[in-house]
């Protein structure tokens, strides 16, 4: 028979593990809070990797003719505009791709100045946001600029029933360390507590991994 003093120790023996679970935190570091104003007018960030059936404006400062609007990117990943034949846009971003423009027409013009403007995203593979997990939908979304984890998460239908959300975790590619980073996320008090300070920007290529609750 256990006295109330042996039960107790039971007790914690017993149950300390799984307290020790449930605050157990997901591995990486925090990231900071998204910033920028998620209400302005979208425009594509240096990020973003130009991919097939992309649209763009090419804009040629004092050279209209050369200039050329609504270009789609095509299947096989290249554009054609006036002096420039089937040059490679996909795997660029719009800078890469607009000083590649702008060394071709040097041959041409001296001095030209270059802008592209992306008019509409498509997102090539490399670009999804992927969410996995105890998500309500788990998801591939194609990655806009300035999406946050917010966006991602109304996107799916935010939480699933038992999903752990502050143990959430955010996956990105480091291309200056070659490798995979996690990074922990509090999708429960973003999404339950509307803390701000838990909404992140997002980068092409994140996966956010959702867990389920334990108990």
């Amino acid at each position: 028979m256990f006295t109330p003093l042996s039960f107790s120790r039971f007790a914690g023996i017993v149950f300390a593990p799984f307290a020790l679970a449930a605050c157990a935190s997901p591995p990486g570091t925090q990231l900071p809070a998204a910033t920028f104003n998620t209400q302005s007018a979208q425009a594509p960030t240096d990020d973003y990797i130009l991919g097939p059936l992309d649209q763009i404006t090419v804009h040629v400062w004092r050279n209209p003719e050369l200039s050329a609007e609504d270009i789609q990117v095509r299947p096989d990943g290249k554009i054609t505009i006036p002096l420039v034949q089937d040059m490679v846009a996909v795997g660029k971003t719009p800078t890469q791709l607009q000083e590649d423009i702008k060394t071709e027409l040097s041959e041409y013009i001296e001095q030209p100045i270059v802008s592209v403007i992306v008019n509409e995203f498509n997102g090539a593979l490399p670009q999804l946001i992927r969410i996995t997990g105890a998500g309500a939908v788990p998801a591939a979304l194609a990655y806009r600029a300035n999406m946050t984890v917010l966006d991602a998460m109304i996107a799916v239908g935010g939480l699933g029933e038992f999903a752990a959300g502050n143990r959430a975790t955010l996956t990105r590619f480091d291309g200056k360390a070659g490798k995979n980073k996690i990074y922990r996320l509090r999708l429960k008090d973003l999404l339950n507590k509307g803390d701000a300070t838990a909404n992140v920007a997002l980068k092409p290529g994140d996966t956010i991994s959702i867990p389920e609750s334990r108990f």
